[in-house]
Formats: structure tokens, sequence, C-alpha cells
């Protein structure tokens, strides 16, 4: 059946990681190198910065391949290359000789771990030697005995101590530095090592031996702080079990996950969780679905229902059928996509690399002239500027500086992941927090999607059952989706379906439907079907028993003290003139009115309407109290619908009647209107030219949804609007938490560049602050975006 204002909305209708082992793939997939026939992925843990991945990448480009992706923040590079040019191994030869070892499946790499690496142990040594040295200069000069004399410098033990230091704490920054030289890389290894050898042989140890201590250790704590920063992506890839339990002729065989193939029957017990993708064949349970969704309530599923891997049941035994294999499922497809967005570079991460780039050499030059000009200019004393020259040299590293603005970006990617919010990459996530407006979707995203009765109302002698038990009979034929809400409904509220006989059952086009029930015509419709039956709508009455006509007149307020009096002085069968006032009341509230009659007699008029998602009016709050400027709904739907529902959840401005190209302009208007940027939300299908044209487009409930995972810049994978705020939140913090990090490293850097020349800046200083201190204050800032936690609604 159709009937008035029927709810149709024609403009929706539109077109790291550490354990990632060398693997092989064949063909491109989203976010990897796609010049090639073939991918490679190699674990690089010690790939942990961006002059790292420089190194690496110089290296492997000298053999023919495709695009190189080095990934710092995951560790993890990526090739693509011609089986007939270029082989894994030979990848694998080109990383090595850059000076990183690789990685696999067997040894994976923990953050703890670091403390327990060769280079760790030889560090600890190197400072043990260098407190000797410092003991033997110090406290117990009268033991300091000589062991030799080098161009008339007498050397003791504590120069033994120190230069012994040096060597086995900066065997490593040595080696890096050689490698850094082959690939013509100047890096932090490479001033290091330059600074360890001219210390050495300008014959002062205790600053050869501070440096290579020092800075070995700084190393050690930046590599543990980036691997705490990917241990976030790492608890991601645990959370899909590796094994599952396959159901074969009424037998179980326990696998690995990998082998479940599409249609395999697989059983999941109490407390397990899902191996792959699929829908339940069988069981009921409460599964939590926080992995993938990020809702903290636990969902109840059953036969017929869709379950994601990474889901863990409650309670019940469940038997599902994969839909999908287990490199194939949400969860995957997740991790896939957040270890590309890592990979991808934010404009600030390019402005970073630029200026680092201009930043270093000049510093190099600087720390070069401060050894040499004064001694040689104005006879300074030569080792004094040496050692003012080698603090500069440390303080032209720019790792903190580098490393800001990706650690941030990893966090925040890693912690909306946590919460169900997939950001495919650090653009985005910046772009977020810089939007002044945002264009929401009505039809599925602020609303439902699902069409339900709202009211029905009793007319002349009968029941809110007999009105149900004429609509479902009459409407269960129909195929409109009005009628199947009217059926769905009557179905739920009547206990037993009532057996009326049906017959001569007619669809009327754009009115309602005609049928007999019990040998009498009966009719459901449209006000205007029963107008053109000379029913006098104005003049229409509506029994005064019990208090429905009351509640009805809650909408006309200066009539609801007098319809209170007129039914206090109603007998049991008397009328009061009220269709006249509730049809137009329901009418204005958006909503679709349906009359239920016979030709003679109106029995009732029920009342339709997409239903407001209970947290929509929530969300639009939040985002206006956050800062948001100004939130507009965009709806093919007509005006009057649209306004309804606007003010309902309180939008600042509703555009209706669209066809899918105006709302392209409509974003279009806004983003010209707003400097910021403007975010859309949709469902990532129907609204993919507007989610496109936005500087952010965000799809809602894409949990299992491929074509929402690839089209959208940020899916919200639970279908629900809660989330959206909490993204803005995480956003604007990240945004924050960059600007922090990127400003404290430079004006700590400009500070020791200042004052090491002068003589304020020691070695030590240069190292424990610039270097040491900065990298880990900046990678324990950006850690604190995971602390960022989504709000829930008030219910």
């Amino acid at each position: 059946m159709t009937a008035d204002d029927a709810i149709e909305e024609p403009a929706d209708s539109c077109c790291d990681s550490d354990s990632c082992s060398a693997s092989v793939d064949s063909g491109a997939t989203a976010g990897r190198p796609s010049e090639a026939a073939e991918t490679v992925s190699l674990s690089v843990p010690s790939m942990d910065c961006a002059s790292c991945a420089n190194k690496v990448e110089s290296s492997v480009s000298k053999l023919d391949v495709g695009e190189i992706d080095p990934r710092p923040t995951s560790g993890t590079l990526l090739v693509g290359y011609d089986p007939e040019k270029a082989t894994p191994e030979a990848i694998r030869d080109r990383v090595e000789a850059a000076g990183y070892e690789i990685e696999d499946d067997e040894t994976p790499h923990e953050p703890r771990a670091v403390w327990k690496s060769s280079r760790a142990i030889r560090t600890g040594l190197g400072a043990l030697l260098m407190l000797v040295g410092i003991t033997f200069e110090w406290l117990v000069p009268g033991a300091n005995a000589t062991i030799g004399t080098v161009l008339g410098a007498e050397l003791g033990l504590d120069w033994l101590a120190y230069v012994a230091a040096a060597g086995v704490a900066g065997t490593e920054i040595v080696r890096n530095g050689y490698y850094s030289i082959r690939n013509w890389s100047l890096d932090i290894d490479l001033l290091m090592t330059g600074g360890i050898l001219g210390a050495l042989a300008v014959n002062l140890p205790f600053e050869a031996a501070t440096l290579a201590v020092l800075f070995s250790i700084a190393e050690l704590l930046e590599r543990y702080s980036m691997d705490r920063a990917r241990g976030s992506l790492r608890e991601l890839m645990e959370l899909s079990p590796e094994t599952a339990t396959i159901l074969e002729d009424g037998e179980e065989r326990v696998v690995p996950a990998e082998e479940v193939t599409v249609g395999d029957r697989v059983a999941v017990r109490p407390g397990e969780k899902v191996p792959v993708d699929g829908i339940i064949r069988e069981g009921d349970s409460a599964l939590d679905e926080s992995p993938i969704t990020g809702e903290s309530v636990p969902a109840d599923k059953g036969p017929g229902d869709e379950v994601y891997a990474g889901s863990l049941t409650e309670a019940g035994y469940l038997e599902i059928e994969a839909t999908a294999p287990a490199d194939e499922s949400t969860i995957a497809r997740v991790i896939e996509l957040v270890e590309a967005a890592e990979g991808q570079q934010t404009e600030t991460e390019q402005f970073v690399d630029r200026f680092a780039a201009v930043y270093t050499p000049i510093v190099v030059v600087a720390a070069l002239a401060t050894m040499a000009i004064p001694p040689l200019l104005f006879g300074g004393p030569f080792t004094q500027w040496f050692v003012r020259g080698l603090t500069l040299l440390v303080v032209a590293c720019p790792c903190a500086f580098v490393i800001s603005t990706p650690v941030s970006v990893v966090s925040g990617l890693t912690s909306a992941a946590r919460n169900g919010v997939l950001i495919k990459g650090g653009t985005h996530l910046e772009a977020m927090g810089e939007i002044e407006a945002v264009a929401v979707d009505k039809t599925g995203t602020l609303t439902t999607g699902d069409l339900g009765v709202t009211d029905v109302i009793a007319l002349n002698g009968n029941s809110e059952s007999d009105v149900l038990a004429c609509a479902g009979a009459l409407e269960r034929r129909s195929e409109h989706p009005i009628a199947d809400a009217v059926v769905d409904y009557a179905d739920h509220q009547l206990s037993e379906r009532e057996g009326r006989s049906v017959t001569n059952f007619e669809a009327i086009t754009g009115e309602g439907v005609r049928a007999e029930l019990d040998g009498v015509t009966h009719y459901a419709g449209k006000p205007g079907l029963f107008a053109d039956l000379g029913f006098d709508l104005e003049h229409a009455h509506l029994e005064a028993d019990g208090g429905v006509a009351a509640d009805l007149a809650a909408g006309e307020s200066e009539d609801a003290a007098t319809l209170q009096e007129e039914l206090a002085a109603c007998e049991h069968g008397s009328y009061v003139d009220l269709v006249s006032k509730t049809i137009p009341r329901l009418q204005r509230e958006g909503k679709t009115v349906v009359l239920v009659g016979t030709e003679d007699e109106l029995e009732g008029v029920i009342a339709i309407a997409d239903t407001v998602r209970p947290e929509s009016a929530w969300a639009v709050d939040r985002l206006k109290k956050a800062g948001i400027e100004r939130v507009v709904m965009l709806t093919g739907d007509n005006e009057r619908t649209a306004q309804a529902i606007g003010q309902q959840v309180g939008v600042d401005e509703v555009r209706a009647d669209l066809l899918p190209e105006e709302k392209v302009d409509a974003v279009q208007e806004l983003r010209e209107a707003h400097d910021g940027g403007v975010a859309m939300v949709g469902d990532g299908i129907n609204d993919a030219p507007a989610l496109a044209t936005a500087s952010v487009g965000i799809a809602m409930g894409a949990a299992g949804t491929d074509a929402a995972l690839e089209t959208a810049d940020i899916a919200l994978m639970a279908d629900e609007l809660s989330r959206l705020p909490y993204l803005y939140d995480l956003s604007t913090a990240a945004s924050g938490v960059i600007r922090q990090n990127i400003w404290s490293s430079l004006g700590v850097k400009l500070l020791l560049g200042v004052g090491a020349p002068l003589g304020y800046v020691s070695v030590l200083m240069a190292i424990v602050i610039g270097d040491m201190g900065m990298s880990l204050g900046v990678t324990g800032n950006a850690m604190r975006l995971a602390g960022v936690e989504p709000a829930e609604p008030d219910q």
C-alpha cells in the first residue's frame, strides 16, 4: 500500500606489526604497494625512525623493485616487486645491508625484550666500565696508575676504562654509522659515530664514553617507547583466535583459523572467541563485540544473525556458518587498514621531514664551525671548542622532533580502532580535528531506517486490537514497506493472529489497499482514499472512552483543558470531534497516517514513522558543545518529515527533497562557508558522492560492510552515532598533542643549540635532555591519546 507522506528518500539511492613475518602476497591489496605483481612484507622492528626508514629505502631501491613503503611506526617494510626482476631473498639482503635485522613469527618482539637484547647488554657493560673510569679519575685518583704515554700524554686506568666503555657501548652506533655512509644518509648514527671517533682521536675518552653510553641508553629507551606504541596494534592482532573447531559429519576437529573456508560450520562454546565472520545457524548467546564495534554492551544473537571474528561469547553454545576466511574477516580488514593508515604521512609529518632535512645539515655545519673557527682564527683552546662543537653535533639530531607526529598518529589510530572507529590515515585524523561543520544524512543515520508503528487510535467503538487485526489482515498481502511495518507490529502486539477470511485483495496505486474481510469490504490507506469514499474527515468522531482522546490532544495545548472537561462529562458511547485535529498533528510530527475502515465507517488511525535513533539528539548536542559550529541534516525526504526529525534531534539546519547531486552541492556549499572543513556522515554506500566531496567522509555501521570500509575516510563500526562525538574529541586531542610535541621538541632543541656554543650545555645535557628526554617526552605525551574514551549517552 501507499499512504500520504509515505517515508521515501530518493536522495539516498544513488550511486607494525612486530609479529608480521616475511610474507608474499599475490596482487596488491588496500594500502599496499600496487606497482608490481607481488608484495613482500618484512618485520623490521629496529627501523623505528624516519632516518632509519630512509636508510632502508635507499638500500632496497638499488634493486629493480616497485613501490617501497617503509613504516617505522609499525616496524614494517612493504615492497612491491616483479618476480622476474627481484626476489624476497634479495630484498631481505638489501634490508640487512642497511644494517637492520628482520624478524619472523618465531621471534615476536615485545617491549620488554629491548632490555634483554645484545645491545642492552653491551650498553650495560659500557656503563659499568664508564663508572670504573670515573672512579679512577675522581674518587680514587691515587689508584689511577699510568699504563703508558702517547704523544706526550699519559694514559691511565681511567683512560683505558673510558675507551673500553666507548668501544663496547658504541659498537652498534659505529656499525650503523658505517651503513649510513654506505647509503649516503646524514642521520644520527653517522653524527654520533663521528662524535665518538672524533673524541677518541683528540684524546677525549670521557666524552667518547659519554656519547656512546648515553646515546645507546637513549636509543634503547626510544625503542622501548616505540614498541609500547606499537603494542596497541599488536593487541588488535591478538583479538582473533588462532584455532577454530570445525564440525564435520557430527565430529569436531580443531584446525588453524586460517584453514576455515566459506561454508564451514564452526562450533563456539561459552567464553570462546568467534574465529571467523559468519551467520549463526544454531544456538543463542550474548556476544561481546567491542573489539569490532567498540560497543561495550553485549549484543544478543540468535539463528540468522551475523557475527564477527574476535567477538567473545558470554553464554550459550553457537554453531556458525563461515561467510569469509579468517584473513578476510572484518577484524582482519580493520587491522590491515590501520597498518596501511600508519604508513601514510600527514601534511604535518611531511613538513617535519622537510624541516629536519634542512635543520640537520645547518646544525652540523654550525657544529664543525664551532670546533674549527675559534681555535684557528682566535686562538681559543681547541679542546674546549671541540667539546662545544661535539655538543652541538648531538643537538643536530632531530629524533624527538621527527617522531613527534608519527607516534601521535599511531596512538590515535589504534586507540580509535579499539573503540570501534576505523580511521584510514593520519591525514583524516588531523582533518577531523579541524572541521567546523557536520552534514548528517537522515535515513539510517539520524534515524534507524526502519519504519515502525508509533500510534494506534481506535474509532467508533473498536479497540486497538480490532484495528490492528483488521489492518494486519489487509496489509499482509501488500509488498509496501509501510505494510510490512503494520504487519510486524500487529504480529508483535496480538497474542494470536486472528484468522479472518481475506478475499478479493487489490492494491490501489498511490492510495492504499482494498479487500473483503469476512465478506465485508475494508480499506486501509491514506486519508485521501477515505475522502474519495465520501468521508468528511473534518467531522469524524473518536470515541471518548478512557484517557486515549486526552492523550491525543496533547499536541493541541490550547484545547487540552476543554477536552478534559468534555470527556469528564461524556458517558460511554459519546463522541468528540478529534480526528480533524489528530491527523494534522501526527503529520506535523513527520508521521505517515493510515486510516482503516469500511465504506461506511472509520475504524481507526495508525501512525507510522522512521524511528529516530535514541542517541541522535545526544550526539548532536555533544558535537555542538565540543565546538562544532553547525550541524546540518541532508535528506531526500519531504520537507515536513525532515523538519520534524530535525527539530527532534536538534540540528541547526534542515535541507530536504535533495537529489543525490544536490547533496553533493550542499556539502560543497558548506565547505566554501567553513574554512576548517566539513565532515559528512552517511551509510558509506548510498551517500558515496557526498562522502567523497566532504573534507572527511564518515560511514556508519561499517562492520561487515566491505563497501563502507572502502569508500569512507573514517568508518564507525557500530550502527549508532555515539562514536561520532568521540571521534571529534579524539581528533581534537590528537591535533593538540601533535602541536605540543612539535613545538616543545623544537623549543628544547633551540635552547640547547644556542647554549651549546656558549658553553652552557654539556654533552651529558644534550643527550639526556635533547635526545633521550624529549624522545621519551613526546612518546609519553602521544600515549595519552589512549586515555581518550567515548562517552555514552544517558539512557
